[in-house]
């Protein structure tokens, strides 16, 4: 090994085949590190290279914590499926003394609603919510993580990227949901719901990018006993984010159908469930930090991400049709007809 060469490490990714962790994987392959996925072997991985699977169900605490104990050590685990307090507990027995380093993928969404000043930077109050069980378990993970960090139990990193997407998955998200059929709304000049006025901020990043993060992050002493998020750059509305996608697909720009938000939950309370909790505030984030330390770049602009991404869904079959979506029609015109009535009300000439 010359003078200044880095030493190969030997990695495990607890998931690996997910949108996030199939960037991480081939950063890490690229680089020349021993990688190991563990992970149910119910998705297909996308990577092509070297790299070893351990098959098996991280939710079975027992059987997971055995595992890893023949797996041996590693210089750097990365956990991207740890979403549930007694997870992070089982990742503390699991690890204790066995790893050079842990890195917990967060979410930005640990941080309070609203926040206290914009845009958040990692000294913000991360108190969410318990009606957002994501962002308030994600948030004990990590109390529970760095207090173990603390104690010299373990090594602690944590990344808290915002909405990501990419090629590999259904992650494109909208006012109801997570179905991907809007791009098809779009195509066929169908309007698009938007919670509130629309005016809301919801900066999405590209897995590509994000991934830098955690490769940046992995034996980096500067890493070591911190949090850092890793969020979009383009602060566009959701106004915004659907015209992107319009420019992305080579749609027209999208009508709107503007619905309060408190309105669109008790019209489609498990649809529109995380506008209430989520969506319906700004999301804007200081990447200071995570570019300084980290290395991490925002290079894939919105409607180049969108329009890859989309593109893999037609690929693989995975773009869903409006049609099959008929609730999404339901909401929208019970809105107008609801609205129609109060215009005609308010045109009511009389008086008492």
């Amino acid at each position: 090994m010359s003078k200044g060469e880095k030493h190969a490490m030997r990695i495990l990714i607890i998931g690996g085949t997910g949108i996030i962790s199939t960037g991480i994987t081939r950063l890490l392959i690229e680089r020349g590190d021993d990688v190991v996925l563990y992970n149910r072997g119910l998705r297909p991985s996308q990577v092509v290279g070297n790299y070893t699977t351990i098959i098996g169900d991280r939710k079975e605490l027992t059987s997971f914590e055995n595992q890893m104990q023949e797996a041996g050590t590693f210089d750097c685990v990365i956990d991207m499926i740890c979403y549930h307090p007694e997870e992070a507990e089982s990742a503390l027995r699991a690890f204790k003394g066995r790893t050079g380093q842990y890195i917990f993928c967060s979410t930005v969404d640990v941080y309070t609603k609203p926040a206290a000043a914009y845009p958040i930077t990692e000294a913000a109050e991360r108190l969410p919510s318990e009606r957002f069980p994501y962002a308030y378990n994600k948030a004990r993970c990590e109390e529970l993580l760095f207090a173990a960090h603390e104690r010299g139990d373990l090594v602690v990193t944590s990344i808290r990227p915002g909405h990501t997407y990419g090629e590999g998955g259904n992650n494109l998200l909208q006012s109801l949901g997570r179905g991907n059929y809007h791009p098809d709304r779009l195509k066929k000049e169908q309007p698009i719901i938007v919670h509130g006025t629309g005016t809301s901020f919801w900066p999405p990043c590209h897995r590509d990018d994000v991934s830098v993060a955690f490769a940046g992050a992995v034996g980096n002493e500067k890493a070591k006993g911190r949090g850092y998020h890793v969020a979009g750059e383009e602060w566009m509305t959701w106004e915004g984010y659907h015209q992107g996608l319009a420019k992305a697909i080579g749609a027209k720009a999208p009508e709107f159908v503007y619905i309060p938000t408190d309105v669109l939950v008790r019209m489609a309370h498990q649809e529109a469930a995380l506008c209430e909790v989520n969506f319906n505030y700004n999301n804007l984030f200081d990447n200071t930090a995570a570019s300084r330390d980290l290395g991490f770049r925002v290079t894939v602009p919105w409607i180049e991400g969108a329009r890859r991404t989309i593109e893999w869904l037609e690929e693989n079959g995975q773009l869903e049709r409006s049609e099959d979506f008929p609730l999404y029609d339901q909401v929208s015109e019970a809105w107008r007809q609801a609205t129609g009535n109060l215009t005609e009300l308010s045109n009511q000439k009389e008086y008492i």
